[in-house]
């Protein structure tokens, strides 16, 4: 006899369908399950059976030899409308399959046993389930084993379809903020274009660095997808990129960058002290055209150590001083080193000026 449908079968088949499982390839983990289900209850055959319109699908089997039978011929569409477990001794004996091509065949599938794969608002999308061409008795044991096998299944399903959704999420946020930053940021440069005081147009410039440095930090985050991690080589490197688009045609940027993870907010603190030394270089150490170099240099000094040198052979902190280097800029260099955790030297001579940050690792 063909199994009614389930009472609440619309949110069934929404339940089941929001893990995206139906159809995917066999994977270790779920065989693993139904090996060791068919071995704790010495049966032929152990299925993670799910429940379709019109079809059950097999996740995994052990002793079928098949991915999907028809529903009218289906033990689990009858078993999915019971409680959460469900023993048949023998299936000849039972109403519902004694006359299922299944049972009576031969061989039948004379025992069965089942606890119900429940989603996370307790709707049965499907079995995991054990038969036998005999009848049968299980153990207390073994039914204990079936229901908690049962559960890890659909842990393994929730968890999957969480991380999905994460994932999805991720990307919106992401796409927001990039979206957000890009606008912020074209916006400040059409705004110093427009500017006539040359001081204005240059402050917004560097209102503009330093939001690309930011937006940099966050691109760095969502592409490595490493957590709170950030690789400095990769995230210094991508600051810069932005810079040379922005600097003056008489400076040049160089770089030499080894390979030193840190957590995102000192990582945000380096891009910071990168950006605003850059910045009062281009400022302060290059005047009337001066040809200049602006240099960094990432090195790993000890396994908990790296060093930071920002470097320009401009014309010196002496004559910077003069030009407002006690300013906001170099302020902001003092207080990113602070949430750094490591020493800010500095040295200058009339061939430039030098800053050395320790970068502790651990």
């Amino acid at each position: 006899m063909e199994a009614e449908k389930h009472p609440k079968q619309t949110e069934r088949l929404k339940a089941l369908y929001s893990y995206e499982i139906l159809d995917t390839d066999r994977e270790k983990e779920f065989d693993d399950v139904v090996a060791l289900a068919a071995g704790l209850c010495g049966t032929a055959v152990a299925v993670i059976n799910l429940i379709d319109a019109e079809r059950q699908w097999f996740k995994a089997e052990v002793g079928l030899d098949a991915r999907e039978t028809p529903l009218e011929t289906s033990l689990c569409a009858h078993v999915i409308l019971q409680d959460d477990f469900v023993e048949i001794p023998d299936t000849l004996h039972d109403p519902r399959m004694r006359d299922n091509p299944l049972c009576c065949g031969d061989p039948g599938l004379r025992f069965y046993a089942g606890a119900l794969l429940r989603s996370d608002g307790g709707l049965p999308i499907g079995t995991l389930c054990v038969l036998d061409y005999e009848p049968k008795k299980l153990t207390a044991l073994q039914r204990d084993a079936i229901r908690v096998l049962a559960d890890q299944v659909m842990n393994q399903l929730d968890l999957r379809r969480a991380l999905k959704t994460a994932e999805v999420l991720r990307n919106e946020v992401h796409h927001r903020v990039k979206n957000s930053l890009q606008s912020i940021s074209s916006l400040t440069g059409m705004q110093s274009r427009s500017l006539s005081s040359e001081e204005a147009r240059s402050a917004l410039v560097t209102v503009q660095r330093r939001i690309e440095t930011v937006a940099a930090l966050h691109e760095q985050l969502y592409r490595t997808n490493a957590g709170d991690k950030i690789n400095l080589r990769d995230f210094i490197s991508n600051v810069v990129d932005f810079m040379n688009g922005t600097r003056p045609s008489n400076v040049t940027i160089e770089t030499a960058l080894d390979e030193v993870i840190i957590d995102s907010s000192r990582a945000a603190a380096v891009g910071v002290v990168v950006n605003e030394f850059a910045t009062n270089a281009i400022k302060h150490a290059f005047p009337d055209g001066r040809i200049g170099t602006i240099g960094f240099v990432l090195s790993r000094v000890t396994p908990s150590l790296a060093r930071l040198t920002c470097s320009d052979n401009g014309i010196g902190l002496a004559e910077k001083a003069r030009a407002n280097a006690t300013g906001f800029g170099l302020r902001i260099l003092e207080a990113s080193a602070l949430q750094i955790g490591g020493p800010l030297e500095h040295r200058s001579t009339g061939a430039g000026t030098e800053f050395t940050l320790d970068i502790p690792l651990n």
